[in-house]
């Protein structure tokens, strides 16, 4: 129980006391009623208001004079929204601190994802590296089993200019696998100008390889029997060239010889210019008729 000191004697304290006991003895209505308009506060009101106060005042006084203090009691709905309200409070500081936990556990989550996104980009990285080079290996133990099979007999067209074509396009691009193939061409086709031309051609990528001796083998395959074909008089100094490259001057010499009196007629002048450059290079004697018994190239395939 309160007593009411005798400060609320006073007006101003009275005043006070009257709005807090008007306030909690109408909170339960207020609760229960809907929104009241609001009050206009003129003079004749305030005058009114200001008579309610004095007799509250004098009844507070008669009441602390005869020993009967002046107990404010709250309303028990009051009492409970106040309690709801701290409950309300704690589970709202509760949930605060639980959302800046899962904010920083976010963070944490987010950052690293971010490490593993930059860790699986330099891991793909690695791994498509890994499989470029397989690929290159696998490629490269593919081509070198196919270089190194047999070479095959079988013609790929059925004809034999058809595949003529087919490897010297194929040698342009590759000559590894176009050297087989014109090898195929004379397997295929054996004892035919196709042939011929095919050893030919091996002789010039034997050269390019700085295989004179098989260049030679080449070389004296396709000249055998001295055709007439158009690369004949360039193949016969690509033969003298490959045996000079071989220290077998007077072979060379020889083939000169064969081509001043087979192929010089009908020669380019870029060819025969060539041929008379050979002969002094190689410190030939100069042939001015055919020999008795002209040399013939052996009769070899490239091995």
């Amino acid at each position: 129980m309160l007593k009411l000191p005798s400060a609320l004697r006073t007006r101003k304290a009275v005043i006070t006391v009257l709005g807090v006991v008007m306030i909690a003895g109408t909170t339960t209505v207020v609760a229960q009623t809907t929104p009241m308009e609001p009050i206009q506060w003129d003079k004749r009101r305030l005058d009114q208001l200001d008579r309610n106060v004095r007799r509250l005042e004098r009844a507070v006084t008669q009441r602390n004079a005869a020993g009967q203090p002046v107990i404010i009691e709250p309303d028990a709905e009051v009492v409970a929204l106040q309690g709801r309200v701290g409950l309300m409070d704690r589970r709202l500081q509760d949930l605060e601190a639980t959302t800046q936990r899962v904010n920083g556990e976010i963070e944490r989550l987010t950052f690293a994802l971010d490490e593993s996104k930059r860790d699986n980009a330099a891991l793909s990285t690695r791994v498509r590296d890994a499989e470029g080079r397989v690929r290159a290996i696998e490629q490269a133990a593919a081509r070198e089993a196919e270089l190194n099979a047999p070479i095959s007999n079988t013609s790929p067209t059925g004809d034999a200019s058809r595949d003529l074509a087919a490897a010297v396009r194929l040698a342009a691009t590759d000559p590894a696998r176009g050297d087989r193939a014109l090898q195929t061409v004379t397997l295929a086709w054996p004892d035919t100008p196709q042939a011929r031309e095919a050893f030919s051609r091996v002789g010039d990528l034997r050269v390019s390889d700085g295989d004179f001796e098989g260049a030679y083998r080449a070389y004296a395959s396709a000249l055998r029997g001295w055709p007439t074909a158009t690369w004949a008089a360039a193949t016969t100094l690509e033969l003298a060239n490959a045996l000079n490259a071989q220290d077998r001057k007077t072979d060379a010499c020889g083939a000169l010889v064969e081509f001043a009196n087979r192929y010089a007629a009908t020669a380019t002048a870029a060819q025969r210019t060539r041929a008379t450059e050979m002969g002094t290079r190689f410190a030939c004697a100069p042939a001015r008729a055919p020999a008795a018994t002209p040399a013939r190239p052996p009769a070899r395939r490239p091995g």
